[in-house]
């Protein structure tokens, strides 16, 4: 409980970030929002962009959260969570943690952005295997302006038929995965293919975010959101991707995996 009658951290930083997106978004005009209506709750208000993020048992909790955690703050930009049949918790991969679903797959039948996480090899499988997950990202994919994957959910694009010779990445382990759903592999933090958008493994979902923001909503407010969320990665080693790992850290970074996932 705050006793003091002194500015709250939070307060500063909230008058700072407000001022500053006044004065960066000044130039900016809202694009029309492509999905009006989310039944049972909130709809995006007139000129808003709708971002759908699908959660399944199974998801990997980074791959929904990074790029949640740059798009929640873009102006014009609503963020939403859909659980497969039910809103609520969602269990992660690793079964110890949950994030909260808003709407269904029946209350949001339109979006202008898909975000498809990856998950865990039995999350992931099932959720690709799953045939009202493959209706809805078909049916949502009509009429996106941009749909996405981050990790292991291109593997779920892929099953809808949607990555057939288009150049796609995902985790590094998963490659020959991606190959069998007729995509082209391609090697790059995030790979832009026309609407079709997907991320390399966990953390580059960040990139991609940062990506979209520029597209939804220009690169002064993208650059900002970089700064905002601090993200600068400086790790302590030299082994973030798979060229520059050996194959002991490869075959443990494997083992570390399999064994979290539930």
């Amino acid at each position: 409980m705050r006793t003091s009658t002194g500015p709250s951290r939070r307060g500063v930083l909230g008058t700072a970030v407000a001022g500053a997106l006044g004065a960066a978004t000044a130039g900016i005009a809202a694009a029309p929002a492509h999905a009006r209506t989310a039944a049972g709750g909130d709809a995006p208000r007139t000129g808003e962009r709708l971002v759908a993020i699908l959660l399944y048992d199974g998801f990997t909790a980074l791959d929904a959260i990074g790029p949640y955690e740059v798009l929640c703050r873009v102006p014009g930009v609503r963020v939403v969570t859909v659980g497969v049949r039910q809103a609520g918790p969602v269990r992660t991969d690793t079964g110890e943690l949950s994030v909260v679903a808003e709407r269904t797959l029946a209350e949001v039948p339109a979006a202008d952005v898909l975000l498809i996480p990856g998950g865990g090899a039995r999350g992931q499988s099932a959720a690709g295997a799953d045939a009202a997950v493959q209706r809805w990202i078909r049916r949502v994919d009509r009429g996106s302006v941009w749909t996405t994957s981050v990790c292991t959910g291109s593997l779920i694009l892929g099953a809808a038929g949607l990555l057939r010779g288009v150049p796609a990445t995902t985790h590094w382990a998963a490659r020959p995965l991606l190959e069998e759903t007729g995509a082209v592999w391609t090697q790059r933090r995030f790979v832009e293919h026309g609407k079709i958008i997907t991320a390399a493994g966990v953390s580059a979902g960040i990139d991609m975010g940062l990506h979209l923001a520029s597209r939804l909503a220009g690169d002064d407010v993208a650059r900002a959101m970089q700064l905002g969320v601090e993200y600068d990665p400086a790790p302590p080693f030299d082994s973030g991707s798979v060229e520059k790992a050996d194959e002991r850290t490869k075959q443990l970074a494997l083992k570390l995996l399999n064994d979290a996932s539930s």
